[in-house]
């Protein structure tokens, strides 16, 4: 048994697999730090020097009465709420994702072109079966026919 597992384990496609999931993951982080520190500050600077993360809404207080200045300090508090900065932020990571392996897909499908296929040898149509036959043939393949060379 540990036989066959080795052999399962070694194949190529597990170990891509295993390799996929690995630098997805990299990627992932890469994406998140992308948004939470390039993109959402310039956003929350025009909202009005906001941590676009800490937007929430309160659905209900906590043991300390609110307002409350972060989504920490809400949840310290005990308090209930929608946090709809941090899906919006979430919501980014996932359209740069898709879009980054949309265009990984697209090269890795260009460099995967399959090759035109061979052009068909030029034909004429025998004048007694109207069958197609090579343009230099001189008898028909279909009815024995004898035909004029082009």
């Amino acid at each position: 048994m540990l036989k066959e597992f080795r052999e399962f384990i070694m194949r190529g496609n597990v170990l891509d697999l295993a390799i996929g999931v690995i630098i997805g993951a990299a990627f992932g982080g890469v994406v998140t730090s992308l948004v939470n520190d390039v993109i959402m500050p310039p956003i929350g600077i025009a909202l009005g020097q906001v941590d676009f993360k800490d937007l929430f809404v309160l659905l209900k207080e906590g043991t300390t009465p609110g307002p409350y200045a972060s989504v920490a300090a809400a949840k310290e508090a005990g308090a209930v709420t929608l946090n709809w900065g941090a899906w919006v932020n979430t919501i980014i990571n996932f359209i740069i994702v898709g879009f980054s392996i949309f265009l990984m897909v697209r090269v890795a499908n260009k460099l995967h072109k399959k090759p035109a296929p061979a052009a068909t040898p030029p034909t004429k149509e025998c004048p007694y079966c109207l069958s197609s036959v090579p343009l230099m043939a001189t008898r028909c393949a279909h009815c024995t026919s004898e035909l004029k060379a082009a």
